[in-house]
């Protein structure tokens, strides 16, 4: 049995969940044919049904079942052996309907593919007597047949198989309005659909026009950043902000949470600071303080972001920097040494009284800081190992010799290697290297 067939076969014997007593469905209906192979092409070229299974079973009997376009209901090909009963059957009525929206519409299709009918569809308005014993169709299907109110109506017609085994083609009323409705519930969803992925999609491009698009020139430090977002949009964040005077900020955040609403706090953290960075020149501090006073006052109480904040001074290679909750930055000096730049204060947002303190270092020829989010330490391989520091230390160590833009790649290419599962969350990358 092929791949396909198998897969057809799950999504037919799929279980519902909804109910609480022991599973039950209709499974299949055997119908009789003198050739199986015969037979199956009829089913799959003239009538356009799909093979779920073919396979000898352990008595040596040939198997074979296919399955009209929706998938709900088997029809089994057996070929029993000459002067059986059941070889007695082949070319019967076998009581099997066959429900369709549109009986005309099928009855041309399958006509054009030489299906034979007995004659052409006819139309029925059935009525419904209370006081009168529903008679039988001369198929033996019930009918409700009276003088009263009509409550359905439907359109029939007889067909026959390759083996002459007759079958009928029906049409309600009440299933073509089903139908109907289905239909346009499902067109509804998917114009909905449609028209989320389109605003996702605008809003991808908006928040991408968010994240640093010229770099400020520096004499002594090579820099570059980059943000590939788990999602259309994200919450992850990073700038280089132009103080002026030969003075660079440098800035990642991370906001708590994922998607548009993640997304619409970055971009309000982002505007934040670029619209309050004219202070940060003599008095960082009180622009963090300022930040964390706005976005404490115009977002919810659970929302807050990691954010570090650093000031880069070109002429005298002094980095200026706070944490604020967020995962340390990692400054690889030029004779192999490590230092991580630690938290000195809490996250922004959070709380309406905040303070923090300044951390320094003086950064010389050769030096490598690496500003991250978490979405690179914390991502896992399939033994569900983390990514971690160590990893990250070695990868930067490994390809120091390339370029900023170039150690970036190498880097996201690092990590995937590792983590080849699904990216879960936004992963956030500067390098900056302090040249001679």
């Amino acid at each position: 049995m092929d791949r396909s067939c198998s897969s057809l076969w799950l999504d037919a014997s799929a279980v519902s969940p909804n109910r609480k007593e022991p599973y039950l469905r209709f499974h299949a209906v055997k119908v009789f044919v003198r050739d199986q192979d015969r037979s199956l092409r009829f089913y799959l070229d003239q009538l356009g049904f799909s093979l779920i299974y073919d396979a000898r079973l352990q008595s040596g009997e040939r198997w074979v079942a296919v399955v009209p376009p929706d998938g709900n209901a088997i029809l089994a090909l057996a070929a029993p052996a000459p002067g059986s009963k059941e070889f007695a059957l082949i070319g019967r009525d076998t009581q099997v309907a066959f429900v369709t929206d549109d009986v005309l519409a099928k009855f041309q299709e399958w006509s054009k593919n030489g299906v034979k009918f007995r004659g052409i569809p006819r139309l029925r308005r059935i009525k419904y007597d209370p006081g009168a014993q529903p008679p039988s169709s001369s198929s033996g299907t019930p009918m409700l047949l009276g003088t009263r109110n009509p409550i359905w109506g439907g359109v029939f017609a007889r067909f026959q198989d390759i083996d002459g085994n007759l079958f009928s083609l029906v049409s309600f009323d009440e299933v073509s309005q089903a139908l109907y409705e289905q239909r346009r519930a499902m067109a509804e969803k998917q114009e909905s659909e449609f028209r989320t992925a389109q605003e996702l999609e605008i809003a991808k491009q908006v928040q991408a026009r968010l994240f640093p698009q010229t770099l400020p020139p520096l004499a002594t430090l090579d820099y570059a950043g980059l943000c590939l977002q788990a999602q259309k949009v994200g919450g992850d964040y990073y700038d280089f902000l132009n103080l002026g005077r030969n003075r660079l900020g440098l800035v990642i955040g991370d906001i708590a949470g994922k998607g548009i609403a993640a997304a619409l706090l970055m971009a309000h953290l982002q505007a934040t600071l670029r619209s309050q960075c004219a202070i940060a020149l003599d008095e960082p501090q009180r622009l963090l303080a300022l930040v964390n006073q706005l976005f404490y006052e115009n977002t919810i109480e659970t929302a807050y972001a990691t954010l570090f904040y650093a000031e880069y001074d070109d002429e005298t290679r002094c980095l200026r920097y706070v944490n604020c909750g967020h995962v340390p930055a990692l400054l690889l000096r030029a004779d192999s040494g490590v230092e991580r730049l630690d938290s000195t204060a809490t996250v922004v947002g959070l709380f309406q009284k905040w303070d923090c303190s300044m951390g320094e270092r003086r950064l010389f020829a050769g030096d490598l800081l690496a500003l991250y989010s978490d979405g690179v330490t914390e991502s896992f391989n399939d033994e569900e190992e983390e990514y971690g520091d160590a990893r990250l230390v070695q990868a930067l160590r490994r390809n120091c010799h390339l370029s900023s833009q170039a150690l970036l790649a190498s880097i996201v290419d690092d990590v995937r290697q590792f983590s080849r599962r699904e990216q879960r969350d936004d992963i956030t990358l500067i390098v900056a290297r302090c040249r001679c």
